[in-house]
């Protein structure tokens, strides 16, 4: 069993991780006070090729392993949780389904643009009624002739107010349940009636916009939908596995910061003359992050290492979302208590990291539903 990163694989590690101290961590903090989208920083990020890690160079990406992305996705995330799930985003959910299930021109069109860090991705999934349960789903896409006629609207859409382009699931059979959902590339500047509804106010992740998508008699060309009619169930599957792995890496990049604010403020912070790191209590609870975090990335790694070796990885994927989301906010939960106020306050970046922490336990698959797959895997 090797456990030794590639060249390759530490050199992207080690360039998100200086990318993530010198150009991101610094402005994280404004990012979350004025919510402000980091339209620098996504440029810079596509530049860097981290839009597109596991895409093939001819379709704009950095043609690297998903061990790559799991390990940038960390470096970034610990600088910036709204900037790594951006960077997710457009990886895990929006370049994946269209690499994998895109026609060549569809490819052309539609992923070198987000792959190169030109523009960004979304997927549109979830709805007011339809999460968990996306038989559910109430966005209906009837045969226009030429077009597809969408009405509905998505809600909770990462990237969802800044995207150019996404991938919709839409009901095409509603008698059909879980078979009628298809999956339409919907290009947003282009589509007569598609507008951005509400951008969330949000606890954690502010300078990542979430918003609803409506369609009210939207028209999507035919030839967008991707992949055959019906076959949109599948599709977001293994879409949401990847991304499981790419909100598993943010998750863990959140509690890394954790730990290692908490290890410095420990150093530094006296209380019966010596430092707070000497006390049992606290080492303790620096002992505790530093095991569960590890053993979160080794799930993560051990899952994006399935999935470049092309076998199965679900269970996998769930489990180390499932994991290291419970571990960071945990983690979280601890740094905010090892500060003390100063972790309360919003001088100090604990209270953002537990505020951003939170959200891992519950997008792309809630961890009860992580738990409900796993458990499947291990019944069936």
């Amino acid at each position: 069993m090797n456990f030794q990163l590639t060249e390759e694989q530490m050199m992207i590690q080690d360039m998100a991780r200086k990318f993530g101290e010198r150009e991101i961590k610094p402005k994280a903090a404004e990012l979350d006070r004025t919510k402000a989208h980091p339209a620098e920083i996504c440029q810079k990020m596509g530049e860097l090729g981290l839009m597109g890690i596991t895409i093939p160079a001819e379709y704009g990406g950095g043609g690297m392993d998903y061990i790559s992305y799991a390990l940038a996705m960390i470096e970034i995330s610990k600088a910036c949780a709204s900037c790594g799930v951006i960077m997710s985003v457009c990886n895990s959910l929006y370049n994946f389904p269209v690499y994998t299930y895109g026609t060549e021109e569809q490819k052309q069109k539609y992923l070198v643009p987000v792959a190169s860090g030109k523009v960004l991705g979304c997927y549109g999934l979830t709805e007011a009624g339809a999460g968990s349960d996306p038989a559910a789903m109430r966005t209906i896409a009837e045969d226009g002739g030429d077009v597809w006629i969408v009405n509905g609207v998505k809600k909770f859409i990462t990237n969802g107010n800044v995207a150019r382009y996404g991938v919709i699931a839409v009901m095409t059979d509603k008698e059909k349940a879980y078979k009628g959902i298809s999956s339409l590339i919907v290009d947003f500047e282009n589509t007569p009636g598609f507008s951005v509804g509400t951008v969330e106010e949000k606890m954690g992740i502010n300078a990542s916009g979430t918003a609803e998508l409506v369609f009210d008699n939207a028209r999507v060309p035919k030839e967008n939908l991707l992949g055959k009619r019906g076959e949109g169930f599948r599709q977001m599957l293994t879409t949401l596995d990847g991304g499981r792995i790419g909100i598993a890496s943010q998750a863990l990049g959140i509690g890394r910061a954790v730990l290692e604010e908490a290890i410095a403020y420990s150093k530094e912070r006296q209380q019966f003359g010596k430092p707070i790191a000497t006390f049992q209590a606290i080492q303790w609870k620096l002992a505790d992050m530093a095991t569960q975090l590890d053993a979160a990335e080794l799930l993560i790694l051990k899952a994006a290492w399935l999935e470049d070796n092309k076998m199965a990885y679900e269970k996998e994927a769930a489990m180390a979302k499932m994991l290291a989301s419970d571990v960071a906010m945990q983690a979280a939960v601890e740094g905010v208590q090892v500060l003390g106020g100063y972790g309360y306050c919003k001088d100090f970046p604990m209270e953002r990291h537990m505020r951003d922490a939170k959200i891992c336990q519950i997008y792309e698959g809630t961890n009860e539903i992580m738990r409900l797959v796993i458990a499947r895997h291990l019944t069936k």
